[in-house]
């Protein structure tokens, strides 16, 4: 019986990785940090409302045998490029961190496709550089997954990302090929593929968004 850390329950991703954790027997107990509730019940959530930027203060806590990090934001949530960056960057890095130093030997984290610690681009040069960092912890069993845009049903309106994402679901037909990797995928694929690697491992630690939807349907 295993014990999972999840961050970013309370997001589109992070809140159906945490009932599929919930259904799936393998998972004794989901630790969760978060700054609000979850506001789930059930006898296998152990839940612990911290302050996620000063996340390094609960080391004694962060014990388990697998860690899932969901955290993330957008451009139109978070316009503040300091807080954008300690969201992004600051929070999946001292999660690894933690993991690295309680001798946690798997560690899932969502980045984005296009990520990349030399581009131009505030977003992808973010999502790369927290990539960089997250590997360069060294944890035995560290895999990114760098989707594409995410399709889903958020509570908050975002209307361009919306716009978006109906306009890929449209594109998606035509994207084939190397260019699979850039259809939209739907979030309920990606929670699947994290638990299917973190039982069973893969091939590679950076996982493209047409590698999660293979994984997830496999």
């Amino acid at each position: 019986m295993k014990t999972a850390i999840l961050l970013g329950a309370t997001g589109l991703t992070g809140g159906i990785l945490l009932q599929k954790l919930l259904n799936d027997a393998r998972y004794e107990k989901i630790i969760l940090f978060s700054r609000s509730s979850a506001a789930v019940k059930n006898r296998k959530v152990e839940e612990h409302l911290v302050d996620l930027f000063k996340l390094e203060n609960q080391k004694d806590l962060f014990k388990a045998d697998v860690v899932y990090c969901c955290i993330g934001t957008t451009k139109s949530k978070t316009p503040n490029e300091e807080v954008y960056k300690k969201i992004d960057y600051g929070i999946p890095v001292a999660a690894a961190k933690l993991a690295r130093e309680n001798g946690i030997e798997k560690f899932l984290v969502i980045s984005a496709l296009g990520a990349d610690p030399k581009s131009k681009m505030f977003y992808n040069k973010t999502k790369g550089e927290m990539e960089q960092e997250v590997l360069a912890q060294r944890i035995p069993e560290t895999y990114i997954f760098e989707p594409s845009l995410i399709a889903g049903d958020r509570e908050e309106t975002r209307t361009f990302e919306n716009l978006a994402i109906y306009a890929m679901k449209v594109l998606n037909y035509a994207l084939i090929g190397p260019l699979k990797k850039y259809r939209s995928i739907d979030p309920e694929t990606i929670a699947e593929a994290m638990i299917k690697v973190a039982n069973n491992g893969y091939v590679n630690k950076v996982i493209p968004s047409n590698e999660i939807q293979e994984i997830a349907a496999s």
